[in-house]
């Protein structure tokens, strides 16, 4: 195979300068390679950290799944029946829930135990029925109706 040894201007060219340029043109040729090679290292590199941050959050969050599924769960405390006040017009009210099994109005109640059904009395008699729901030994269902709550 010959080799064209012309110089641009078509006269022969120096083979000293001639070799020259063909170093110069291969030496560009490799390092635009290089660079390109560069840019897909550091493309992958960025990469290889992102999939390396996903698997180390992986594996923390299996050796905390891990951990809180071998823990011996503490043991739950048995929450407290919640106090009923001393006076006996609330340890009278309590039975009544008991027997009648669903929910209950004050006049309900009156009627139950047998109290005057007049307004003073069934206002006095809500009044002990709401205080027993803000502690939670009945609930309002909805307004003006209380019922036990369920275990």
């Amino acid at each position: 195979m010959a080799v064209d040894m012309t110089a641009p201007d078509g006269h022969p060219a120096d083979p000293g300068s001639w070799l020259l340029n063909r170093i110069d043109t291969r030496e560009h040729r490799l390092t635009c390679q290089i660079e390109q090679t560069q840019t897909e290292i550091d493309t992958l590199t960025a990469r290889l950290g992102e999939l390396s941050e996903q698997v180390e959050h992986l594996r923390i969050t299996r050796k905390t799944l891990i951990f809180l599924a071998e823990e011996d769960p503490a043991p739950a405390e048995p929450l407290a029946a919640p106090a009923v006040p001393d006076h006996p017009a609330y340890q009278q009210i309590l039975p009544v829930f008991g027997e009648a099994g669903a929910s209950l109005r004050a006049r309900d109640v009156a009627m139950a135990l047998d109290l005057p059904l007049t307004r003073n009395d069934i206002q006095n008699l809500r009044a002990k029925l709401k205080r027993l729901a803000d502690r939670g030994i009945l609930v309002k269902t909805e307004p003006g109706l209380f019922t036990q709550p369920r275990p």
